[in-house]
């Protein structure tokens, strides 16, 4: 069996954070953004991250590119840990690692044409490479992510939304990665769009044997496109497993709760359906519950989950879930 081209082993991330109105000297506050997570990522699989806005989602990303350091545990890429990399390594992490961003105008240089925009992380990582190389590499790229290679010499502003994601994929994919992370890359886009940009991905990623972390709230999309998915709240892992396993056979209450909240195309099983609705808001990473974080808003809560942080249950082969009172629930197909 091959290794790990990621692992994440007890990783937490943690800002300090000073209330608005204090002063200078007040002390600061923790900011729990990610607390004790787990996780292997294996060459060519996607994981699907899911959750609530502030379940750390984007956070853990941006600490596995390495663009913000992690508070504890290791992030291992390759084998090597980030925190132990020399500068050179280091470089190269960041070729390997490349990501799509959520807005796809916003994170596109409005001053600069589509083609220098895609090769601007080829000049940067092969400064060496010839003009007439990139032009051509630019140009192929444009033409695997659908876009025709006339269009170089335009700006973003020019572009449909979902051309402009198309533009950002390009740009990711220029270098040759090794794992791509897609933070919400489709929330943006409207529905015929995702499924075009989604699908875009999937063949890209079968082409170019890409590991991937997809980042999405539509529980439809990520499972369309992950082989596996992990579910998070307020930081840390609820459940992970097989992304058909989960949708389909969800164990954790809070996995049932989301799952519960994708509509059925069927408006006669929409109506008859039995929807669990979670109470309350999701609390402060100033201040996060004691025990187990869902706690405050698990209808299953019992007094012992106040105690402890609850361990990731194996139940399956690969399938573990942080509830000692879990129960399956069965999914109507296609739900």
């Amino acid at each position: 069996m091959a290794d790990p081209i990621l692992s994440i082993r007890d990783v937490s991330v943690s800002f300090d954070v000073r209330p608005q109105g204090t002063w200078p000297w007040t002390p600061s506050l923790k900011l729990h953004a990610v607390s004790k997570l787990s996780v292997d990522l294996m060459p060519g699989e996607t994981l699907g991250l899911v959750g609530e806005s502030g379940s750390g989602k984007s956070t853990l990303a941006r600490a596995v590119i390495g663009t913000i350091p992690s508070s504890g545990g290791q992030i291992i890429y390759e084998g090597r840990d980030l925190a132990t990399m020399t500068a050179q390594e280091t470089r190269r992490h960041r070729r390997d690692v490349q990501m799509v961003f959520q807005d796809p105008l916003a994170a596109l240089n409005p001053r600069m044409t589509v083609g220098d925009i895609i090769a601007e992380p080829l000049i940067t990582h092969e400064p060496d490479t010839p003009r007439k190389e990139v032009k051509a590499r630019v140009a192929e790229l444009m033409e695997k992510v659908g876009l025709l290679p006339n269009l170089i010499n335009r700006y973003p502003h020019e572009f449909s939304g979902g051309q402009c994601q198309r533009i950002g994929i390009a740009r990711a994919l220029i270098v040759k990665p090794k794992l791509l992370i897609c933070d919400e890359p489709v929330s943006a886009l409207d529905v015929s769009v995702q499924a075009q940009v989604v699908n875009l991905l999937k063949d890209l990623q079968a082409e170019m044997g890409l590991s991937m972390i997809f980042i999405a709230h539509d529980l439809s999309v990520v499972k369309h496109i992950s082989n596996r998915i992990m579910v998070m709240y307020l930081g840390c892992p609820m459940e992970v497993g097989p992304a058909k396993a989960i949708t389909a056979e969800p164990r954790h209450p809070y996995t049932q709760a989301l799952i519960s909240s994708v509509p059925i195309p069927d408006p006669v099983l929409e109506a008859a359906r039995e929807r669990p609705v979670l109470e309350g808001d999701l609390p402060s990473p100033l201040s996060p519950p004691s025990g187990c974080v869902f706690r405050t808003r698990c209808p299953k809560a019992q007094p012992s989950c106040a105690e402890a942080r609850p361990g990731m249950d194996k139940v399956a082969p690969d399938r573990f879930v942080a509830c000692p009172f879990q129960e399956v629930e069965k999914v109507l197909a296609d739900a």
